[in-house]
């Protein structure tokens, strides 16, 4: 699986990396009907073409470059990122229920602003 992104786009949803996609891969886009819902975005691991341009403009540090590189404790991102555009309004709930849940199993680290969310999971 290409790049994925995690808990830092969290109510975050910054669209930078979505503006630098030669391949419009992440999603939802602004103006995909799912946008407003979405807790995150979703980078779509068949149409990600591995060429990094969204890692330095996301804001939030919270692209990964594969599923190995990202943090134990955000690993359930990976499985939300992967099914998230399977193509039906299941899959994409499913991702949003992993979201949620990996939410709710953080509240500590829910609490620090994006920006600063990474450095605390270093911490715990």
């Amino acid at each position: 699986m290409p790049f994925i992104i995690t808990d830092p786009c969290i109510d975050t949803k910054d669209t930078a990396c979505v503006d630098v996609c030669p391949v419009d891969c992440i999603h939802p886009r602004k103006d995909e009907p799912e946008f407003a819902a979405a807790t995150m975005l979703y980078i779509h691991p068949e149409e990600c073409i591995d060429c990094g341009a969204c890692v330095p403009a996301c804001p939030v540090a919270a692209i990964y470059e594969s599923a190995d590189a990202v943090p134990s404790h955000q690993k359930t991102l990976v499985d939300a990122n992967a099914i998230y555009r399977a193509g039906d309004a299941n899959a994409v709930a499913n991702a949003e229920a992993i979201v949620k849940a990996h939410v709710a199993s953080h509240p500590e680290l829910m609490a620090v602003p994006a920006a600063d969310r990474q450095a605390a999971h270093a911490k715990s």
